[in-house]
């Protein structure tokens, strides 16, 4: 399936505003989902949450502000809180909803293996079978 890109309405709802711009909305959303695409390309069906998390961020604090005081109301917000970045946890997310990123095991032993004992090994093979103190095997 081919991924669907959220609606301006469906950004609204997820940050629970009653009115919200939509030319703006529209905009945070094309541009979180191409930056979204730059750690998975194409974007799984479900990278919907990653893409409205990015863009919410975006939309709540666009010029990125860290601490607000109004009156007797002060807010302070984490570091680099605004615009449109990917968080770690936001990366780690698209990769394994793409399918990538997990444990996985590599088996080096070639399907021709013949899994057969190789021992004991030829006579004429290794070291004489006399041991000569000081000289070691000879």
């Amino acid at each position: 399936m081919v991924f669907v890109p959220p609606t301006a309405e469906e950004l609204g709802l997820f940050l629970d505003l009653s009115e919200i711009n939509g030319e703006r909305a529209d905009l945070l959303l094309t541009q979180a989902a191409a930056l979204c695409e730059t750690v998975v390309k194409p974007l799984p069906d479900q990278a919907t949450a990653v893409v409205l998390s990015v863009a919410g961020r975006g939309y709540v604090n666009p010029q990125q502000v860290s601490y607000e005081t109004i009156g007797p109301m002060s807010v302070q917000r984490p570091q680099g809180s605004g615009g449109l970045y990917l968080t770690k946890a936001d990366k780690t997310a698209l990769k394994s909803l793409a399918g990538r990123g997990g444990a996985f095991t590599v088996d080096p032993t070639p399907a021709t293996a013949d899994p057969s004992p190789t021992w004991p090994a030829d006579e004429g093979y290794g070291p004489p079978l006399e041991y000569e103190p000081g000289w070691g095997w000879v």
